[in-house]
């Protein structure tokens, strides 16, 4: 008896975890990958191309836009039987408006020389059009935790693609990598920044802003000769074997 309750249990949660994959796992794919905001969509490119002249800087603005999507997805996913379709768009303007005044005042508080660095860019997150249409094409229609896996999936998406370029363009600009880490990781943590080149005597274009527009082109390039690949491979499966005689 005992073995079959257990045999059952297994069962389910077999069952369960083989769900929890289906539903999560195109979730993951579409924000990572195959509709990545940037790579993809092409949204957020201005903070994108003006913030990723280093990792620090990169890696502080994707954190926080990564807080905004998923705050901002789990709110809108909470009254999204509430709020009336006529004036849906700027209830969402004003949720996603209250989180990132939320997160500017934490970053203003603990993160203060980050913060500085940032500037404009972190109150510029309410403009970011992958956060409303994450909002309007996503967390509107789903339970908050889909909402919320989302908006993480589209965030490290996003945050993935700023530290690349910013780690490229500080790598060939000034021949580190984590440079002043302690503005954002403290004091002690100085240690983290690397002197990949030594001597160098540093290449300006790479941290100026055509060197954004080069970096983030060499990666769109990257992306989709990568997909073209996974397609011509996926075709040579389908394909069936010649007959042989």
């Amino acid at each position: 008896m005992s073995d079959t309750i257990s045999d059952t249990l297994t069962e389910d949660n077999i069952k369960a975890q083989t769900s929890f994959m289906q539903e999560y796992t195109p979730i993951a794919k579409d924000g990572l990958w195959n509709n990545n905001p940037v790579l993809v969509q092409m949204l957020g490119l201005c903070p994108l191309l003006a913030v990723s002249n280093s990792v620090i800087n990169a890696l502080g603005l994707g954190m926080a836009t990564i807080a905004v999507l998923i705050l901002s997805n789990m709110c809108i996913s909470l009254i999204r039987n509430i709020v009336r379709p006529e004036i849906r768009l700027p209830v969402f303007v004003i949720i996603i408006a209250s989180v990132v005044t939320a997160i500017e005042l934490v970053m203003h508080a603990y993160f203060h020389e980050l913060y500085l660095i940032l500037g404009i860019f972190i109150p510029l997150i309410v403009t970011n059009c992958s956060i409303i249409a994450r909002a309007e094409a996503f967390a509107s229609k789903n339970t908050i935790g889909k909402a919320a896996f989302d908006g993480l999936m589209m965030g490290l998406g996003f945050t993935l693609v700023l530290v690349v370029l910013g780690a490229m363009r500080e790598l060939i600009g000034l021949g580190t990598l984590f440079a002043n880490a302690d503005i954002m990781f403290g004091e002690g943590m100085q240690w983290l920044t690397i002197t990949v080149i030594p001597d160098y005597n540093g290449f300006l274009l790479a941290i100026l802003p055509p060197g954004a527009f080069m970096g983030l082109a060499f990666l769109l390039a990257l992306k989709n000769y990568i997909a073209l690949k996974q397609k011509a491979a996926k075709k040579t499966q389908k394909s069936p074997l010649p007959e042989t005689i």
